[in-house]
Order: C-alpha cells, then structure tokens, then sequence
C-alpha cells in the first residue's frame, strides 16, 4: 500500500536516519536559495513552487537522491550532471557518493531566475 504524505516533514520522516540527514539538507538548500518558494507535496513527493510555477522536486530512493529542476534545469547544466545518471527533467546522486549539493544550488538558483524572467 502506497503512503499518502501530507507534510515534507512527514515524508522524510519516514526514511532512515541517515537518509533523513541527506533529505533535509537538500531541503535546507532549496530553501535557502529560494526563500519566496512555496512547499508541498506533489507526485507523493517533497515539491517546491515559485510564484504558483513549479520550481523543483526531490525523493529519497534505496540508493539515491532523485532531483527534478524541469528539462530546461537539466539542459542548463548538462556537463555538470554527465556523472550522474539521469532521465530527462531528473537526476540521480547515489547515496554512496557525495551529494553535490553546491550544484543543487546552481539549479536552484537557475530556476528562480529562470521563473521570474519569464513572469515578467
């Protein structure tokens, strides 16, 4: 049976404790970096909106962090992420690596700009 979460809270709750660790630094760093974006839960996992447009995504998985900045976040940094494994619109940071999570910035930071261009 396939848990409905309600909270980002509840969802990272729900991982172990060393993984826990990763999910709320990733969401420490999108917040940061995007302190007008709202938070939510979307596709059954942790989702970040700016100004109503979808901003990026995260889920924890049995061995990697999965990171949706959208196809055009992706393409942006496309020799970054030539490491990682990735499906269009989404990356793979296996939790036997390091998280790099200065990159997740760069993302970030590329989307809010990227959100707001296009508002104007």
């Amino acid at each position: 049976m396939k848990i409905e979460f309600k909270t980002v809270d509840e969802y990272i709750a729900s991982f172990p404790n060393d993984v826990q660790q990763i999910l709320l630094q990733v969401r420490k760093t999108i917040l940061a970096h995007a302190p007008d974006a709202t938070e939510g839960i979307a596709y059954g996992m942790p989702a970040y909106k700016l100004k109503g447009k979808p901003l990026v995504y995260f889920g924890g998985y049995q061995k990697h962090i999965g990171f949706y900045a959208t196809t055009t976040g992706h393409e942006q940094f496309e020799d970054q992420l030539a490491p990682y494994k990735q499906g269009k619109g989404s990356v793979q940071f296996p939790l036997k690596q390091q998280i790099p999570y200065e990159l997740i910035v760069k993302m970030v930071e590329y989307r809010v700009a990227e959100i707001l261009k296009k508002l104007k």
